[in-house]
């Protein structure tokens, strides 16, 4: 998390730090006083955490730049729970799965709550999207045909262009998500609703992080005008919040006039929408529910795109891989998800990609009422941020953490297995019942599901058709930088790789009519 205090022009920024820093203390100084005259007395203390200045606090040792890395030394200088105060908002750090499970999960009724975001949520606009409510019943969204044919297209476009394998795997993924939502066939290119899309994205992933912006901690800073000094952030919100409603608007149109037209495919909308009146507030539900799963895409752009760097990294894990792709399926056809029980090779592959390359290292939660925890005070309306990249990482866990070792969920050699990732990610995701007609969608993100199924059929298929290694230019190997960026939705940094055809028969299967 960062700071932001942004101005119009540079020639006011000399009095636009003199306005916000005064408006800060004064508003530090308020929130102190109001604090302790309401504020009730816990005689329970506060976990451990950085000592913060007078009035504001640790305003200043919030991190702004893979903050994960941080909120791990905190976690060894300090233990499982860290805690900081911003301006008067407490917020805890939790760097253990157990300490996340007990606070999260078998405390769900107090830990399951969405911090008010005055940036992201009420500005931007994205307080209408499923991450940031609580509890949402949405039904079951069969898939499977749809992933499959365009992972199908995606094997055809990288073998065409391998050189923009992360422009392929976004737009693949967001076909996928564009099908399962509103049955929206994407253009090849240039098409309107990949475009919109991935403005917003690209605005969420750099403006939706809580904290960033000064009025995440002041939310009366809201009421300023565009033109106030100090309040660009207002001008940033609005532009965010056009974009997402547009995206909204133009995809929820489209499947109203298929609809009229007698024309729908099957989708997530459509089946809400088919034989329903709905009123006013349900049609704006269904609304949003379809904006916010085909815009949990990100995700699953970002491990399917770690999954190419590994392969790159570790040859040896891809030689294994394909090993066992050509021993159960064969060189004459594509794997299949029915042949997922019969590849745990595979299956620990893409467990693996969850756990190396971590694409949400934490997400924020809420408390909805004052809570003593192992002795430590935790007030209503606290911060919860569980540090999922260390869970991931943490050596005491996962041995050589840093290492791409699928075999570590396989318990070779009398070994136990490690921890499969999927269990601490749940922690921050839904908990889905694939018996039921219904799913219950627990805390987060309701693409859980969606994400380790496009992860495992992109792991399967390219595998099958393609050998991934380092590019060399002017006889020196390339060797890509492990580097992930900051930022809401963590990606690998930009990396050159080879990708080829195994063989002519794999060439022939890629080849093969996909329409």
């Amino acid at each position: 998390m960062s700071l932001r205090f942004t101005g119009s022009t540079q020639s006011n920024m000399a009095t636009l730090t003199v306005v916000t820093l005064l408006y800060v203390c004064l508003a530090g100084v308020g929130v102190y006083l109001m604090m302790q005259v309401f504020v009730k007395k816990n005689h329970a203390p506060y976990p451990p955490g950085p000592r913060g200045l007078p009035l504001v606090g640790n305003i200043q040792d919030i991190p702004h730049v893979k903050p994960w890395l941080t909120f791990a030394e905190w976690g060894k200088k300090y233990g499982d729970i860290s805690h900081v105060n911003v301006l008067g908002q407490h917020i805890f750090v939790l760097n253990s799965v157990k300490t996340a499970v007990e606070m999260l999960d078998k405390k769900s009724s107090i830990y399951s709550d969405r911090p008010v975001v005055p940036m992201s949520g009420e500005l931007m606009g994205y307080k209408q999207t499923l991450p940031y409510l609580r509890y949402v019943a949405l039904p079951w969204l069969s898939i499977t045909p749809w992933r499959r044919f365009e992972t199908r297209r995606f094997l055809e476009r990288t073998l065409a262009k391998p050189d923009s394998l992360q422009t392929h795997i976004r737009l693949t993924i967001a076909a996928i998500s564009l099908r399962i939502c509103y049955g929206y066939e994407v253009k090849e290119d240039n098409d309107p609703l990949i475009n919109i899309g991935q403005r917003a994205l690209d605005q969420f992933s750099r403006y939706g992080l809580y904290g960033d912006f000064i009025v995440d901690f002041l939310p009366s800073l809201a009421r300023l005008p565009e033109w106030f000094p100090g309040a660009g952030f207002k001008r940033l919100a609005r532009e965010c919040r056009e974009t997402i409603e547009e995206v909204a608007a133009v995809s929820y149109k489209y499947v109203k006039d298929q609809m009229a037209a007698g024309t729908a495919p099957k989708s997530f909308s459509s089946d809400l929408l088919k034989d329903h009146t709905l009123t006013a507030e349900e049609d704006h539900i269904v609304k949003w529910s379809a904006v916010s799963l085909s815009g949990g895409a990100d995700t699953t752009v970002s491990a399917i795109y770690s999954f190419f760097l590994a392969m790159t990294l570790f040859p040896d894990v891809q030689k294994k891989a394909q090993a066992e792709i050509d021993t159960v399926v064969g060189p004459d056809r594509l794997p299949s998800f029915s042949d997922r029980p019969s590849l745990p090779y595979i299956e620990a592959l893409a467990k693996e990609v969850l756990r190396w390359n971590v694409a949400i290292p934490s997400i924020d939660h809420s408390t909805t009422e004052d809570d003593i925890h192992d002795g430590y005070y935790i007030p209503k309306g606290s911060l919860i941020i569980p540090n999922m990249w260390f869970m991931l990482n943490d050596p005491k866990t996962y041995a050589n953490p840093s290492e791409f070792n699928p075999e570590r969920f396989l318990g070779k050699d009398g070994k136990e297995p490690e921890p499969d990732p999927r269990t601490t990610v749940r922690i921050e995701s839904p908990l889905y019942s694939e018996c039921n007609a219904k799913v219950l969608l627990h805390r987060i993100c309701p693409g859980l599901h969606l994400a380790d199924a496009s992860i495992w059929i992109f792991t399967a298929m390219s595998l099958a058709v393609f050998d991934v290694s380092k590019v060399v230019e002017n006889g020196v190997e390339i060797i890509p930088e492990i580097d992930p960026s900051s930022g809401l939705v963590s990606h690998p940094k930009p990396f050159k790789c080879s990708i080829k055809a195994r063989s002519d028969k794999a060439l022939a299967l890629i080849q093969q009519d996909t329409s």
